[in-house]
Order: C-alpha cells, then structure tokens, then sequence
C-alpha cells in the first residue's frame, strides 16, 4: 500500500500529466500520483525523463536488463512490474525478461547480459562493488558511450526504484496486461 495518497491536488497539470498518462499506458501511472503532490518534482522528473528517453548508445534490451536487474536488486515491484510490460511491450524475449530476478541461475542470457545485469547488481549494492575485471568486460565489449550510458541507466534506475519503494508503491498489474503484437504474426503473445 502506497504511503502517500495517490490523488493529489488535481491542477491543469496535473490532468494534462494524467491524461497523457492514460493515453500512453492506459492508466495514470502511481508514480505520478505520487509526485503529484510537488507539481515541481513531478515537472523536473517528467523532463529528466524525456531526456534519459533519448540516449541512444546501449542496446534497448541490455539497457532493459540493467534497469530490471537493478529494481529486482532494490525490491521495487513496481518498478519490475512497469519494466516487464514495457519490454515486453518492445518485443524482448519473454524468458529473458521473466528470468532476471533469477538471472544466475537461468539459461537464456549471453555471457555480455549477464556481465550488464553483475554490473546493475553490484553498482546498486551499497556501497557499490563494482570490480575492474567487470568494468573493463563491458567497456571492451560495448566501447565508451555504451559504457557510460549503462552506468548512467543504473543510476537513474537506483533513483527510481529507491523513491517508489520508499513511498510503498507496489505493483501496478502492467505484467499481468502485457498483450503485445508479435513482431512477425501480429498475433496477441501474453506475457
């Protein structure tokens, strides 16, 4: 249960942030609920993100491992449960992307997934662990930009998932909608 009410003082911000909410992911999203309550964290967190959407050097589903290996590391499950629509959404491989709470252990990840997903893990632990050896895989595997990217995603990914564990929000049930177009078929794959 979220430890902040979800319905903040409604202004013409906030509907606008709310009915694109709506018409972008069929639902408000809680975090926005959330922010809502300070119009100016909700405007900065709406602009940092539209920035943090155009970086381009990584790879989508590396940079979708590394955000949900970190939410899992954290414990966000709304962070997990947002990122599994959403990736599933972009057509990544559904094992891969119910596997990584259990990446260790599963079958299905490239030797450079798993480095990214270690990499996510122990940058998240506190204080971060992160070993040369790791760093040094990736940077000659990825190149600098990619490099610098990654780490950057699992920052950013540290400050999402540490808000909204913090404010109790929880699983919004995106995983359990996550109907998406299969890329060749056009059929409904559930998730």
């Amino acid at each position: 249960m979220a430890r902040i009410s979800l319905t903040p003082p409604r202004s013409l911000f906030l509907r606008i942030v709310q009915w694109y909410s709506k018409r972008s992911y069929g639902r408000v999203l809680d975090p926005v609920g959330a922010l809502g309550h300070n119009p100016r964290v909700l405007r900065t967190d709406i602009r940092f993100e539209l920035s943090v959407a155009k970086w381009n050097q990584l790879n989508e589903d590396l940079k979708a491992l590394a955000v949900m290996a970190t939410a899992a590391s954290i414990g966000c499950s709304w962070c997990m449960d947002f990122g599994h629509w959403e990736s599933r959404r972009r057509g990544m491989d559904a094992r891969k992307v119910r596997d990584v709470p259990v990446w260790r252990e599963s079958d299905v990840y490239s030797p450079l997934e798993r480095d990214v997903m270690e990499y996510a893990e122990a940058m998240t632990a506190n204080p971060p662990e992160v070993g040369d050896d790791l760093a040094g895989r990736l940077l000659a595997a990825l190149g600098e930009a990619a490099f610098v990217e990654l780490t950057a995603m699992v920052a950013v990914e540290n400050l999402r998932s540490r808000m909204n564990a913090a404010l109790g929000l929880t699983s919004q049930g995106f995983k359990d909608h996550c109907e998406v177009p299969a890329p060749a078929t056009r059929t409904a794959v559930t998730g």
